[in-house]
């Protein structure tokens, strides 16, 4: 008996579904920041480091990809540019959990809405990747969409802009780093772990 095709696009039943879940845990997140308020932002982006290095690092493990870790960990290029991707995804993730304590959550909303624009200017500027028409009218209607509330709002979305640039550069940089996701976010962590550590340390003291 014939297995069922794959579709073209590479798009799948189960890839949709991990999707789909990851989204919608993502849609509650913002609940959760919101509970942890009252500490600094700073404090839950260093709590999200250290306790997310056992958790990726256990799943590795267990999956038998922690080959690519060490080889990046010993080639200083591809150090280097883990230290570029760690460095932005600390400053989108700051800002984000600031935003939730804020009350700016739908500044935050927007900043990832938007962002998926920017990356696509991101590929045709820096990558020269070739643009559609309807490619560049989204582009602009985005650009409109943050014109427009600027004006409405009086002053210029940042937080909106910040998330996006932020993640739409450390996307870009993610692209340079020659290993997998799930790789790529253990030595993040790994890298952020020490500063990490060491604030949360100098608070309890």
């Amino acid at each position: 008996m014939p297995k069922p095709s794959t579709p073209a696009s590479g798009d799948t039943l189960s890839g949709f579904s991990f999707a789909f879940a990851a989204y919608f845990l993502w849609g509650f997140l913002p609940i959760y920041l919101k509970l942890l308020s009252h500490l600094p932002s700073a404090e839950v982006v260093a709590h999200r480091v250290i306790w997310s290095v056992p958790i990726a690092g256990i799943l590795l493990i267990l999956l038998g990809r922690t080959k690519d870790v060490r080889s990046a960990i010993m080639d200083p290029k591809m150090l280097g540019m883990a230290c570029v991707t760690a460095a932005l995804i600390s400053i989108n993730w700051g800002i984000y959990v600031w935003a939730i304590a804020a009350d700016r959550t739908l500044d935050a909303a927007l900043g990832y809405y938007i962002n998926p624009l920017f990356s696509v200017a991101l590929g045709a500027i820096v990558l020269r990747e070739a643009l559609t028409r309807a490619q560049l009218v989204a582009i602009a209607l985005a650009a409109g969409a943050v014109v427009v509330l600027a004006v409405s709002n009086g002053s210029v979305p940042w937080v909106s802009l910040g998330l996006t640039v932020s993640w739409g550069l450390y996307a870009l940089a993610k692209k340079q780093l020659p290993i997998g996701p799930n790789q790529g976010f253990l030595l993040e962590v790994l890298i952020l772990l020490v500063p990490a550590l060491i604030y949360v340390t100098w608070l309890g003291v």
